[in-house]
């Protein structure tokens, strides 16, 4: 029986970690009760009695948790803490050469939503020579409100709330998304992107845009769709051939699921490359699960909904 701990259980990631895997016959929760959640000592003790724990905290508390483990835990941290931190494996199976890092590392972190399409469309295209690392790129990612947590699902649900609620509304107007800087390292792009976010009004779901000019490519769309099909045939994320029927592209279709769709379409002149998955599946605790599956040798998608 393998022991699992979440530090931070109480979390809308960690709510639903804890969830799935309550149902796993090959796992044992070492469970923490209300009074002992936020005790240090108490979490040392479940951190490194587990042999997988998952840390659904804000940074500093992510950090704070992974200097108490003292053992051969093995640490899938689901904040920003250590995307790009040294020492730390990014949990992204699908990019060439990345599960196999995955399967023997004890530091992994688990990418952000929006982060998870850039990467997935972006990273192959630079590492394949197609996108030059310097190019100006823009990024466009619609998002369900479950992805802000708890206070942002209570006022989206909320009977009497705001009529701007209603309305998709765009945010990270700064330029300073928390996503940016892992979205830059894992690509190698030298440039950050234009990053425009968006939340909406359905639960979850996520659509990733990359809008790239044929002009800014070493090669054609064609290049791409050969490529995505060659790197993304895997259980998790599929290539899917772009159809004229397609007119409209839902953000919340694979709601629900932990798979990720990418597709080409626009011309040969403005390409569009998008990526469609749920931002609490692939784009949370589907990714910490599927990573903790690789990481003890087990079929990925045990306990996903693929």
């Amino acid at each position: 029986m393998i022991s699992v701990f979440i530090d931070g259980s109480a979390g809308t990631t960690g709510l639903r970690i804890s969830e799935r895997l309550s149902e796993r016959k090959d796992l044992s929760l070492i469970h923490l009760d209300e009074a002992h959640r936020k005790d240090p000592k108490a979490r040392e003790e479940a951190l490194n009695a587990a042999q997988v724990a998952f840390l659904c905290l804000p940074d500093d508390a992510a950090r704070e948790a992974v200097s108490l483990v003292h053992g051969d835990t093995v640490i899938i941290d689901t904040s920003t803490a250590h995307r790009t931190a040294p020492g730390w494996v990014y949990g992204f199976p699908e990019l060439p050469g990345q599960q196999e890092k995955i399967i023997h590392a004890n530091r992994i972190a688990n990418p952000g939503c929006h982060a998870s399409g850039f990467i997935a469309l972006v990273a192959p295209l630079v590492q394949a020579g197609l996108l030059k690392t310097g190019a100006a790129l823009t990024c466009f990612s619609l998002t369900g409100y479950s992805g802000g947590g708890k206070k942002m699902i209570t006022e989206y649900e909320n009977p009497h709330r705001d009529l701007a609620y209603q309305s998709p509304r765009q945010y990270g107007l700064t330029q300073q998304h928390k996503h940016l800087k892992e979205m830059i390292h894992i690509c190698g792009l030298d440039t950050a992107p234009v990053f425009c976010p968006i939340v909406a009004d359905f639960y979850s779901g996520m659509e990733v845009t990359v809008p790239v000019f044929r002009k800014d490519l070493l090669g054609t769309a064609e290049d791409i769709r050969q490529l995505y099909a060659e790197v993304y045939h895997t259980p998790v994320v599929h290539f899917e051939s772009f159809s004229e029927d397609l007119a409209m592209l839902p953000a919340n279709q694979m709601a629900g699921r932990d798979d990720m769709v990418i597709r080409v379409a626009g011309n040969e002149d403005r390409i569009l490359l998008t990526a469609c998955f749920d931002n609490l599946g692939k784009g949370a605790s589907g990714a910490a699960i599927q990573n903790m599956n690789i990481v003890l040798g087990l079929d990925q998608t045990l306990g996903l909904n693929v």
